[in-house]
């Protein structure tokens, strides 16, 4: 989930501009599959590693926060090193912290280290985040149409990967440690070229070391802004983006310890519920622009909405694990509009009321999987994940009842 964007593209210089050529258009989308990658990575090993260190419902949750919490922290000294030091030098430099932390999460000998590391690979990912998405409002700028939701789209296809990759390993009996070392050793020198490639790219169109980023000024007013509320009519849009997150960040993080803990799946097995979820997410984002267009974005994300609750029900009924999996699945497709709508229904308001949404959405990105692990923890995972069937319920009805999407 990449929310970040959307307060990148607000802010975007008008003068920089990327130079058309097969390299620049492939390093881009490059970079953001190996956000996905790297996300999908680690969600594919979560059921691994709580019993590595034999954590609770509840201490898995706590762990997680840690996580979100890094995320959100990092907002500021994302800006700032997007701004002092340009987007691609900053995506390279975060992108590497990224993947290291990804790696030493493997070797975690207790629940306090993970907590930390889970801490850094949040504020890490963050930054990197951010950087990626400065650099695609320049390119989006240049090309003169709608390009984000596309790049986005190559995020789902890493998430795609990581999760069938984390199948695959799990299935081979590969240990986590292994895993994760492979990943973060194969991504790195794509991930270091990808942003050279940027950077000199940015260099020669006469933009400099600060091409593809705002600003100093326009960050400073941003991040007074992202931590805004936005205007009474835009909060609905904020509550929609809400109750997204909090189902996509549940499903990514406890989808397949259900799996491996309720429906008995085997360690192989267990990632497929997210793969299931990112492969439909994918395909709906391809068409989800010309369902709007036929239909308007406020009946797409209601029916999504309800489509997303369907699948959740599915999948948290127990009835088996071929069902689980169609049920993930269906909620991916259902949830697949929903950030890119209903931002680009706040960027309509202005950048500050987008920051103002983008900030209250995140947070549900946030609170989702820890409060899912608490709710486990006393009440067992399919009760926890059938409130993430009433919450997408929720979402829907509350998009279907407001004119702030149209």
């Amino acid at each position: 989930m990449t929310i970040s964007s959307k307060s990148s593209r607000a802010t975007a210089p008008t003068s920089p501009r990327l130079p058309e050529n097969r390299q620049v258009r492939f390093c881009l989308p490059l970079l953001f599959a190996s956000l996905g990658l790297v996300f999908a990575t680690w969600a594919s090993r979560i059921p691994a590693l709580r019993d590595l260190l034999h954590l609770s419902a509840g201490q898995l949750g706590v762990a997680l926060l840690c996580a979100g919490i890094g995320a959100i922290a990092a907002f500021p000294l994302a800006a700032w090193m997007t701004a002092r030091f340009g987007a691609p030098r900053s995506a390279a430099w975060s992108g590497c912290a990224m993947l290291a932390a990804l790696a030493a999460l493997a070797f975690s000998p207790r629940l306090a280290i993970l907590m930390a590391l889970l801490g850094c690979m949040g504020a890490a990912a963050s930054c990197f985040d951010v950087a990626i998405n400065a650099i695609g409002a320049v390119a989006e700028k240049k090309a003169g149409r709608s390009i984000m939701s596309m790049l986005h789209a190559w995020f789902c296809v890493g998430t795609l990967a990581g999760a069938l990759g984390g199948s695959a390993v799990a299935s081979l009996g590969i240990a986590p440690q292994g895993h994760f070392l492979l990943v973060s050793a194969v991504m790195a020198v794509p991930l270091l070229l990808a942003c050279r490639t940027l950077g000199a790219a940015a260099g020669s169109s006469g933009a400099g070391a600060g091409a593809g980023a705002p600003s100093p000024a326009t960050l400073r007013q941003a991040i007074a802004g992202k931590f805004r509320l936005p205007p009474r009519p835009l909060l609905l849009l904020g509550l929609i983006g809400f109750c997204g997150a909090i189902a996509e960040g549940g499903i990514a993080d406890w989808s397949g310890v259900f799996l491996q803990d309720q429906l008995g799946a085997g360690a192989g097995m267990a990632p497929l519920a997210y793969a299931a979820f990112s492969a439909a997410m994918l395909a709906a984002r391809l068409v989800a622009d010309r369902l709007k267009d036929r239909f308007g974005a406020q009946a797409v994300v209601a029916a999504g909405g309800m489509l997303a609750a369907i699948g959740i029900g599915v999948a948290a009924s127990g009835v088996g694990v071929a069902a689980a999996v169609a049920g993930f699945a269906l909620a991916g497709g259902g949830l697949a509009g929903v950030f890119p709508f209903v931002f680009s229904a706040a960027g309509r308001a202005g950048p500050t009321a987008l920051a103002g949404v983008a900030t209250i959405s995140y947070c549900g990105g946030l609170i989702g999987p820890p409060v899912i692990g608490f709710i486990g923890q006393f009440a067992g995972l399919p009760i926890a994940l059938g409130c993430l069937g009433l919450v997408c319920a929720a979402m829907a009805i509350v998009a279907g009842r407001t004119g702030s999407l149209a």
